[in-house]
């Protein structure tokens, strides 16, 4: 039992890295094999199709953004240092997105038409980093309401930078986004 996880786990990861790097589409199972040195024909024992590997990498994305902020709330019990914490734990990751994009909003696009619930399930992971922020706003004193629209704000201004650091191929836009997020969040706005 423990091989079997340990080559799904590893056929999943390896997807991971190829859809991010080579995009979805383009990726085959061969490419997949190849780099994850499971023979092709064992691909299938795991994973009946592309798409149900899709929805693994999805699985990925949750679990990882899931453990990123279990750690953040472990870490301190002030919201805004919270705040400050996910901002420095999102900016590890500036190189490689600045490389290759984002891996989730990549994969919620392509996913999208051949495997809409692993596009769905991806996208889970905004929905954890929205409501985490909205929370921690709430938590230091302003209104749901805007504590969900500043938290939005927050999430859009990461992946823009993202998509617009990528596009230029500059981690100064990127780095300048990370400053604009925590002007909104660890400073933050005036209190409602």
């Amino acid at each position: 039992m423990t091989k079997r996880n340990d080559k799904r786990e590893i056929l999943i990861a390896t997807a991971a890295g190829l859809f991010w790097r080579q995009g979805y589409a383009t990726t085959s199972l061969a490419d997949i094999a190849t780099d994850s040195g499971v023979p092709l024909g064992n691909i299938y024992y795991y994973f009946k199709s592309k798409a149900e590997l899709a929805l693994g990498v999805a699985d990925i994305f949750v679990a990882e953004t899931e453990g990123m902020l279990a750690e953040i709330t472990d870490a301190d019990q002030n919201p805004r240092t919270r705040l400050k914490l996910l901002i420095e734990k999102l900016a590890h990751s500036l190189k490689s997105r600045v490389a290759h994009g984002c891996p989730i909003a990549l994969g919620i696009r392509d996913f999208r038409h051949e495997s809409p619930e692993a596009a769905g399930r991806a996208a889970e992971t905004f929905s954890l980093l929205i409501g985490f922020i909205g929370r921690e706003l709430g938590r230091s004193g302003i209104r749901p309401s805007s504590a969900l629209g500043i938290a939005r704000n927050a999430v859009a201004e990461w992946q823009g930078g993202i998509m617009l650091a990528h596009g230029l191929n500059d981690p100064a836009v990127l780095v300048e986004s990370f400053r604009r997020m925590e002007r909104l969040l660890v400073a933050g706005p005036p209190r409602s």
